[in-house]
């Protein structure tokens, strides 16, 4: 049989029915308490992931980077020490002239200088202009060395040597303006050592990186990294791409930590409420199978079964499933979502904006198409429910259409069903389908935000690479949990639903208390007497009485049969006496003692039933037999089993008594029944009800089944049901009843005499 789709109903009142359901939740509070808290935690934990995470992106950046900082602090320091003011305050010194009468007559008198160079020389000297020291310089360019030699003699400067020869290359180098050829012991006059990193550069040193890079361009990134090899091994030591292990090492430990603790908290978190949703989901189930037992037949009598089936199976399931993924979800879901807003606004607000703002746009789409589909998703359940049940309506009758030519008709009205869920389906499923690829989109356009942006922040200094990469993290931080709370709220409605329904059977009103009922009746000690006091009971709904003034006395060891009209009141009498219904005027007394004063357990231990529905459960024949009887021996059963004949029969199957049974397996309604009278002889009280339960066997078994209840009734106060009048003719009174009342009462041949209701009932069986 086609099962139903499953309706997503929601709750007539939410509010009311999530309070409910944490009222009832009540006693697995700290386990509740805990999950939640570890579901924050593991939230918090994995919020705080992407900033660490920024900083190990960095921490490897700068092992693949030069350091610029180290770089720049070295350029700085040549260029203060270098500078013109300073080349120029240090080369006054240097290129001091020692022209006095000393210096004048040697350059006159040297053999090695030319005349003509006396004579520039002696022009020098009349011309000198302190006040211009370019042209002076420039003049000095034109001496040769032993000129030089005379007037720049060598001279120390803070313990370094200067020679004449540097002297000249000085003069050149302000001539010229290349650096390149200043000699090493000349550093030691511009520079002092500097310390970075604990390392020491000397003035030689940074002479060298001065050259260096003075030949490349600082923004030129591949050419500097080609020059790191030719600088000094010191200077390279703190510049050169270098990983800090430690620093690394450090932070990927805390990392694995964090991830292990998160992923410890989600693992208990998990257990803690799959414990409290299979706890409540058993505790549920024991409470509705208490109070199973506790309803009144009247309930039954108002809801349909499958109903009620669906409260105890489908709603405690939806129950227990729905708190396993919906609480703790929700709570880690919240806390992501706020704990995410502000560690991105924390970490840089720019960056926060541009994530938000991209994610936002994208879940405005998403919302738009999700409003367009719902309504495609109500008229696919709305035709699904109707085709399942034309399908069910077909099979459930399909020998009457094939008998009265209706397969072209079903199948037309099934095709035009089929059409309008294939479309609703079609276009549900199309829109549905947006979902992932608009996720994807809303994720990706977040990436590319974030990265545009962030590539902007970071050429400017702003942040770091480090900062983009966690952002891209926080992006799939924020979008995560906004779908699972829309999914969660969805799941908290269906438990809603569900928990409404089940509670509404749990408050339902239960039959009258019975621990105040103290009195007991023996069977084995219990005569049999039964009388009905002026009885009257009215079922819930109607306005006229079922039962009215119900008066009749039934002695120890008599047959009674009931006979009537459907609707006259038979089953309802039988209940009344059972208690499954509480009577509203009179009294029942068992050997004088009134059912109000017994228990329903009591009185039910006292009576022996066979129905007319047969039921079988899934076991052996032994079993369903003996069903809730200890202590039977298979002899017993065997023995009645031959008074019903059910033994042949019992015999042919493949392993006799023990073989497997159930409502499903190929055996007759007749067979079934006598297994039913079967279970009924074995049960061993003092009272015997028969609902008639001879109507589902031929002739020829119903005489064989009549000399068994013969035997069956023998020393018990029995009540038969019966239809068929033929059957309860040795009964010693028959009760005739019509409209909630005894008409007529007597045995067979009196009332045949009298030519009344019953006569006219007996007699109706045999006109044809």
């Amino acid at each position: 049989m086609p099962r139903r789709p499953m309706k997503q109903e929601k709750a007539k009142d939410f509010k009311k029915a999530i309070f409910r359901l944490f009222k009832e939740l009540k006693s697995f509070k700290y386990l509740i308490f805990l999950g939640l808290a570890l579901a924050s935690l593991g939230s918090v934990l994995s919020i705080m992931a992407p900033n660490k995470l920024s900083n190990l992106i960095d921490k490897i950046s700068e092992g693949l980077v030069i350091n610029t900082t180290n770089i720049k602090t070295i350029a700085e320091n040549v260029e203060n020490s270098f500078n013109m003011d300073k080349v120029n305050e240090k080369m006054t010194y240097l290129l001091k002239l020692d022209i006095n009468e000393n210096t004048i007559k040697k350059v006159m008198s040297s053999n090695t200088i030319t005349d003509l160079e006396k004579e520039e020389f002696t022009s020098f000297i009349n011309n000198i202009d302190s006040n211009n020291p370019e042209e002076m310089i420039n003049n000095l360019n034109n001496f040769s060395l032993e000129t030089l030699k005379i007037i720049l003699p060598d001279t120390y400067y803070n313990d370094t040597l200067v020679t004449t020869e540097d002297k000249k290359i000085l003069i050149d180098l302000i001539i010229n303006k290349d650096i390149n050829k200043i000699p090493d012991n000349i550093y030691n006059v511009f520079f002092q050592d500097i310390v970075i990193d604990n390392v020491t550069i000397t003035p030689i040193e940074q002479g060298q990186f001065m050259k260096i890079m003075a030949n490349i361009d600082r923004n030129d990134t591949a050419m500097l990294y080609q020059k790191i090899d030719e600088m000094p091994d010191t200077i390279k030591n703190v510049i050169e791409p270098k990983f800090n292990v430690e620093g690394i090492k450090k932070i990927i430990i805390f990392l694995v930590i964090l991830y292990l603790i998160s992923a410890l908290f989600n693992y208990i978190e998990a257990i803690s409420m799959t414990i409290v949703s299979n706890s409540f989901a058993r505790k549920l189930r024991s409470n509705i199978s208490v109070k199973i037992n506790k309803l009144p037949l009247k309930y039954f009598d108002k809801n349909q079964t499958g109903d009620v089936l669906s409260r105890i199976t489908n709603d405690v399931d939806t129950i227990a499933q729905s708190m396993n993924q919906s609480f703790a979800t929700l709570i880690s879901a919240i806390t992501l979502l706020v704990g995410t807003i502000i560690m991105m606004f924390y970490t840089n607000w720019i960056m926060a904006c541009t994530a938000i703002g991209a994610s936002i746009i994208g879940f405005a789409f998403m919302f738009k198409i999700l409003s367009k589909s719902q309504k495609y998703f109500k008229e696919r359940q709305k035709f699904l429910g109707k085709i399942n049940s034309h399908i069910e309506e077909v099979y459930s009758g399909l020998n009457v259409i094939k008998v009265y030519n209706g397969i072209d008709e079903v199948n037309e009205k099934f095709d035009i069903l089929n059409d309008k869920v294939y479309e609703a389906n079609r276009k549900s499923q199309f829109l549905s389908g947006l979902m992932m690829p608009m996720m994807n989109f809303i994720g990706n356009f977040g990436y590319v935000a974030v990265c545009i942006v962030g590539a902007l922040l970071t050429m400017n200094g702003y942040i770091t690479f480090g900062v983009i990469v966690a952002f891209m993290t926080y992006v799939r931080l924020f979008t995560s949990p906004l779908s699972e709370i829309g999914q969660a709220m969805t799941s908290l409605q269906t438990t809603a639903a569900a928990s409404e329904r089940v509670f509404e059977f749990m408050d339902e009103e239960e039959m009258p208390n019975q621990e105040l009922l103290t009195k007991k009746l023996d069977k084995k000690e219990v005569k049999g007497n039964i009388e009905f006091n002026n009885v009257e009971f009215t079922y819930d709904g109607n306005t006229l009485p079922t039962i009215k003034n119900f008066n009749v006395k039934v002695k120890a060891g008599e047959k009674i049969a009931i006979v009537g009209p459907t609707g006259a009141g038979k089953t309802t009498m039988v209940n009344l006496l059972m208690k499954f219904y509480e009577i509203n005027k009179g009294d029942i007394k068992i050997d004088g003692v009134s059912t109000k004063e017994l228990t329903r357990e009591n009185i039910h231990d006292l009576f022996t039933m066979v129905l007319q529905d047969t039921w079988l459960f899934d076991g052996t024949i032994k079993e369903n037999i003996v069903y809730n009887r200890h202590n039977v021996s298979d002899k017993k059963v065997e023995e009645v089993c031959k008074i019903v004949g059910l033994d042949h029969f019992i015999k042919t199957l493949p392993h006799g008594y023990n073989s497997l049974v159930n409502e499903s397996d190929n055996i007759s309604a007749g067979q079934r029944q006598l297994l039913t009278i079967a279970r009924g002889m074995i049960e061993n009280s003092p009272f015997l009800i028969l609902d008639e339960a001879t109507s589902n066997v031929d002739t020829r078994t119903e005489e064989l089944v009549q000399k068994a209840m013969d035997k069956l009734t023998e020393g018990k106060t029995s009540f038969i049901i019966a239809h068929r009048l033929s059957t309860i003719k040795n009964a010693d009174l028959i009760l005739v009843m019509k409209d909630g009342n005894i008409i007529e009462q007597g045995n067979h041949e009196e009332l045949m005499q009298k030519k009344g209701f019953y006569a006219e009932l007996y007699n109706s069986q045999f006109e044809l």
